[in-house]
């Protein structure tokens, strides 16, 4: 384990004390070429990035777009995981297909459905000649549900893959007694089918809401810098605070900051299944 551990240490490690130490720094671009020199900030930039910044207004933007994200990606995993669960002709197309959405790179997705979501793009004309006056979605309050509406197809097959693995460790011998005891499909989706996806869905939900939270190229390819205020998500803020306002200080502690509120929820994950694996040993 010492390679592994010692590249681990170099990667990760090193690199998060570093930008520890900038993050108490005051560093911009006066102070970036002597930056071990810089003047000592202290807690300052934690401070600032609290309080005088919008870190907490971009917190919230970027909880309440990916939980909406994940809320509306989990039925449609779900639904076409049970879909091409059985085998039917054509079903490793159909699989196949399904994935075309998170096999895509972030940086083309975003600049498909920005170009159809311009002014005189598919979308809006679309739902012109329907009658439907939509307004700008690349700007204003659209602005976010454009944001929740890409990044969940983009999404989706990932809470797929994990539901279609959950749905393939279920034993046989339980869809054959459930059968012999004549459950409907209903019955048996709930009681049978869905113990099996709880785990591995509550999983997909953990892992899906942080990558939406730590999604940079999304937005900054569908939206372009700067970003309009209703989806100045952690990463945008981040982003233009270090390389457009030159406060790499400033920007260090808004990232330390970030990570430690995300690490809420990803704390709670890990002591519910703790206590779940617990309770699991115990009976």
């Amino acid at each position: 384990m010492i390679p592994g551990g010692a590249l681990m240490i170099f990667v990760i490690v090193v690199p998060i004390l570093l930008g520890l130490y900038m993050s108490v720094l005051t560093l911009d671009q006066y102070t970036l070429r002597q930056w071990l020199s810089a003047p000592f900030a202290g807690p300052g930039n934690y401070i600032e990035a609290v309080t005088d910044s919008p870190l907490l207004k971009s917190f919230w933007i970027s909880l309440s777009f990916a939980v909406l994200s994940t809320a509306a990606a989990v039925p449609l995993g779900i639904a076409a995981a049970l879909a091409t669960q059985n085998y039917f002709p054509g079903r490793a197309v159909m699989r196949s297909v399904f994935l075309i959405p998170f096999v895509m790179p972030s940086f083309v997705v975003a600049t498909v459905w920005r170009t159809m979501f311009q002014p005189d793009g598919v979308i809006v004309n679309g739902l012109h000649s329907v009658g439907i006056t939509s307004g700008l979605w690349l700007n204003g309050p659209n602005s976010y549900w454009t944001l929740v509406f890409v990044e969940v197809w983009a999404s989706w097959p990932f809470i797929y893959l994990l539901a279609l693995a959950g749905l393939q460790s279920v034993d046989h011998d339980v869809h054959e007694a459930s059968a012999l005891d004549g459950a409907s499909w209903w019955p048996k989706l709930r009681y049978v089918i869905f113990p099996y996806l709880k785990g591995p869905v509550a999983l997909a939900c953990v892992i899906a809401t942080l990558n939406h939270i730590n999604n940079f190229a999304l937005p900054f390819v569908l939206f372009g810098i700067p970003a309009p205020d209703d989806v100045q998500t952690l990463p945008i803020l981040t982003y233009s605070t270090t390389f457009e306002s030159f406060r790499f200080g400033l920007g260090a502690a808004m990232a330390f900051s970030s990570l430690m509120l995300l690490a809420i929820p990803l704390i709670i994950y890990v002591r519910a299944v703790k206590l779940d694996v617990d309770e699991g040993a115990d009976k």
